[in-house]
């Protein structure tokens, strides 16, 4: 046991900001791609396959989609980015002045909080999961597929208990700059998933007993299982890191009742946010079979940049920015700020660029031969994917400072402003599925522009003509690296031949190779710093193969 704790010690060390964002942005990546993995997959089980006579596809994925709006929706509410942008500044005031006993008891006090309101979150699901799919969410499925997405949605409410238990664990552990097990956890939740869908869905059959029957249910007995698994491989994050776990909930612990204090406002900020997707569902229900799936993949494919650049940024960011302002650092706060978002943009500048004019090829590895539908919204959210990686380090500026009544007065205007627009572009300008995705978008900028206005009144400096100045830079480099992008797409074009990953893929790497080369060369040619680091690195490797030689 003794070797295993130190092993386990020895692998969870203390990150760097920059290590810590190389970490999270690969883990990220791993899981992105499981993910994909994990749709393929289903798309392949449940499409429509007219040679075989199957037209299950809308029905089953349609109401799986559909089954897990309510526990996310509790989560994200309840716990998701609520606790860490609330828990983590309290918690390291304390960790950082050495006041470790006051931190480990208000990091037991999270734990039980959370587990005692989403254990009570998950019970009211299961209860009122009929009438919460009829009246709700989805009241255009039909008979077969409401009866489907109630019972795949009473199998999923124990996420939100699962997920608050590891949220707290994962928090504690990125609040101390440990985020080894923290990267690893989502990705063990998309093998369950992938189980699920290999395995389960033939039926569980245990010494000749047919426990059960199998089909798209065995997906959702996948995510359960996912879900605990999650909560077993972030556990192992605390090992070694003194964690004194206390069956109680601190009420004297000020630190306690300051993060009980924070939550609420955040909380309705996250629960405004999935709101919107409550309301898009809705809309997207009472349109074509498949409508719904379709739009929630095409949301998931343009999440994937976001939570590579703006979320593990910002995540791995973010606690040592709490740092600076404990310190009493405002000027290094800024200026790290400053840095973070430059590079920030300057990332994801190219990635939405290139996602625009590759979305047939990206939309290709979850949906074998592709589909124009969500190629189509993946393209109307493209801009969204630029201003919503943005969002994440702009708003997190905000809860450094212990403020999340400044987002959340934000988020009243862009939430309710992105209700409206849903509602006017997908029914009265008749624009559908593509009318949610550019409400998305119209937002994301209404959003990210009031933050920064907001940011520069609170954070006098903190965008000083330098700062713009590069952006202008950046967008120009962009330009250039869209039409040359372009170009690429126009002689390697996605062809509906395509019909295997092997035979798009060689095609796809090309043309993002080709396009990141010409961003790096216009970001050296405009003295865009951002770009050094990167050349660095290739000059080490190249030098390391020459050394080889």
């Amino acid at each position: 046991m003794g070797r295993v704790r130190r092993a386990v010690s020895s692998v969870n060390k203390r990150l760097t900001v920059k290590s810590a964002a190389i970490l999270l942005s690969g883990s990220m990546l791993l899981s992105s791609l499981l993910g994909f993995f994990r749709d393929r997959l289903l798309n392949a089980a449940y499409m429509p396959n007219e040679a075989a006579g199957i037209a299950g596809y809308p029905v089953g994925l349609d109401a799986y989609t559909a089954a897990f709006m309510v526990p996310d929706f509790m989560f994200a509410v309840l716990v998701s980015g609520a606790l860490s942008v609330t828990f983590i500044p309290v918690f390291n005031e304390r960790w950082v002045k050495g006041n470790k006993k006051s931190a480990w008891e208000i990091g037991s006090s999270m734990i039980n909080f959370m587990a005692l309101i989403t254990l009570i979150a998950s019970i009211l699901i299961i209860i009122f999961a009929d009438p919460l799919m009829r009246y709700v969410i989805a009241p255009g499925l039909s008979e077969s597929g409401h009866a489907l997405a109630v019972s795949m949605m009473r199998v999923i409410a124990i996420n939100p208990f699962i997920f608050a238990i590891a949220a707290v664990i994962a928090s504690i552990q990125q609040a101390v700059g440990r985020f080894t097990f923290y990267a690893l956890a989502p990705m063990i939740y998309n093998v369950g998933i992938i189980i699920g869908t290999l395995w389960f869905t033939d039926g569980i059959n245990i010494f000749g007993w047919q426990i059960f029957d199998g089909g798209i249910m065995g997906v959702a007995l996948g995510v359960a299982l996912g879900s605990v698994l999650q909560l077993i491989v972030s556990s192992l994050g605390l090992i070694g890191l003194g964690f004194d776990y206390d069956f109680k909930m601190h009420w004297r612990n000020l630190g306690f009742r300051k993060v009980l204090k924070l939550l609420p406002a955040r909380s309705v900020d996250q629960g405004m946010d999935y709101g919107v997707s409550l309301v898009e569902i809705n809309l997207a229900s009472r349109m074509a079979d498949g409508t719904i799936r379709a739009y929630q993949q095409a949301l998931t494919l343009h999440m994937m940049p976001i939570n590579l650049i703006g979320v593990a940024i910002s995540n791995a960011a973010f606690p040592k920015l709490t740092e600076r302002l404990g310190e009493g650092r405002d000027d290094l706060f800024r200026s790290d700020l400053r840095r973070i978002l430059r590079v920030i943009i300057w990332l994801a500048l190219p990635v939405a660029t290139i996602t625009f004019f590759t979305r047939g090829y990206v939309v290709h590895f979850i949906r074998n031969a592709g589909d124009p539908l969500m190629a189509g919204i993946l393209g109307a959210l493209c801009i969204a994917i630029l201003f919503r990686t943005i969002y994440h380090m702009a708003a997190r500026a905000f809860y450094a400072r212990q403020d999340t009544k400044t987002p959340l007065y934000i988020s009243f205007v862009s939430i309710g402003l992105n209700v409206i627009l849903a509602i006017l572009l997908s029914t009265t300008f008749d624009m559908g599925a593509y009318g949610l995705a550019w409400a998305q978008s119209i937002v994301a900028v209404v959003e990210v522009a009031i933050l920064f206005v907001v940011m520069e009144r609170q954070m006098p400096k903190l965008i000083d003509k330098k700062f713009t100045g590069a952006i202008w830079r950046m967008a120009a480099a962009t330009l250039v690296t869209g039409v040359v992008c372009y170009g690429a797409v126009l002689m390697l074009p996605f062809r509906e031949l395509d019909n295997s990953f092997y035979s798009a893929f060689p095609r796809f790497v090309a043309i993002v190779l080709i396009s990141f080369v010409a961003y790096g060369i216009m970001s050296k040619l405009l003295r865009l710093h951002e770009i050094e680091p990167v050349l660095d690195r290739i000059k080490r490797l190249v030098s390391r193969l020459d050394v080889g030689r």
